[in-house]
């Protein structure tokens, strides 16, 4: 059966800038896409998933999730499984579209822009949305996880003409393998050691500053951008922000989006559900359980 989906148009045709929701939403099954940005590339859409009751006089958390393929491929329906269980656990869930090479032909940065649009989009038109703006997490997996973490501690890459006095950074991080240093070059995969160049720069364009989002962090023990990663969790630490840090034994890079069914998947799904109830997004226990293989663990490692 076709899933039916309310669609809402935010933004005027002659405006790059973001624009507050002018009308209530309807949400149909507990789902709305609406345009929360127009570039000269093309308008770009947020997947939105309320959960059960919901109201827009509600000030409910709100979890945002950008999809991996290394700025250049995929799109949001990546998460939109994750994202519709967090809205069952309470969340406003989001999955965002963003520019990519392939579709846009845009340069990374331009991802990162756009991360920082949808969270400053989410914030502002939180009345409407049934959001608390104070609590806004942003989430994803590779590159969508890179520019998540990008979103808190990034100054660079700045979308123009937008209100700055609404802030887009994020109040946590859910990061599945981000991108945030290619190792040494031994450790490369070849397909990394042939992007080392400009996206090499790009990826390793985060400055960790005090007072900034805690985050969990998830990769698999076979990849080697977890080097890098390891870096950025340990000086969140050092200074004083919460990091956690957990690998999963045997995976290799993007393990957790190959199959929903995944014994890998529901173990970080639950891991992020613990994450974010110990920083009170959410209440009550997980909804999926422990796998039933209780040879599969995920390690937390010392930071």
């Amino acid at each position: 059966m076709r899933l039916a989906i309310a669609f809402v148009f935010l933004v005027s045709a002659v405006s790059a800038a973001l624009k507050p929701i002018d009308t209530d939403l309807q949400p149909l099954e507990n789902k709305a896409v609406a345009v929360y940005k127009k570039t000269p590339q093309g308008d770009l859409k947020m997947n939105l998933y309320f959960p059960p009751g919901w109201n827009k006089a509600d000030r409910r958390p709100a979890i945002v999730f950008f999809f991996g393929g290394s700025c250049a491929t995929e799109s949001p329906q990546q998460f939109a499984s994750t994202a519709e269980y967090f809205a069952t656990r309470g969340l406003v869930a989001a999955s965002a579209e963003y520019r990519i090479e392939s579709m846009h032909r845009t340069p990374p940065p331009a991802c990162a822009e756009d991360a920082k649009s949808a969270i400053r989009w989410l914030r502002m038109n939180s009345p409407r949305l049934g959001i608390n703006g104070t609590r806004i997490i942003a989430a994803g997996g590779s590159s969508g996880a890179t520019i998540a973490a990008f979103a808190a501690y990034n100054s660079t890459f700045e979308p123009g003409d937008e209100d700055a006095s609404v802030s887009s950074k994020p109040n946590a991080l859910v990061l599945i393998n981000p991108a945030l240093g290619f190792p040494d070059r031994s450790r490369m995969t070849p397909e990394q050691a042939a992007a080392e160049g400009s996206i090499g720069a790009f990826i390793t364009s985060w400055k960790v500053t005090e007072g900034g989002s805690p985050a969990i962090l998830f990769f698999g023990t076979e990849d080697p951008l977890q080097e890098k990663a390891l870096d950025f969790a340990r000086k969140l630490i050092a200074t004083g922000t919460r990091a956690e840090f957990y690998t999963a034994e045997g995976q290799r890079h993007a393990f957790f989006n190959r199959s929903d069914s995944s014994p890998w998947h529901i173990l970080v799904l639950r891991q992020i559900d613990l994450f974010l109830a110990s920083l009170g997004y959410l209440h009550g226990d997980p909804l999926v359980g422990i796998p039933a293989d209780s040879t599969i663990k995920l390690q937390k490692v010392r930071l």
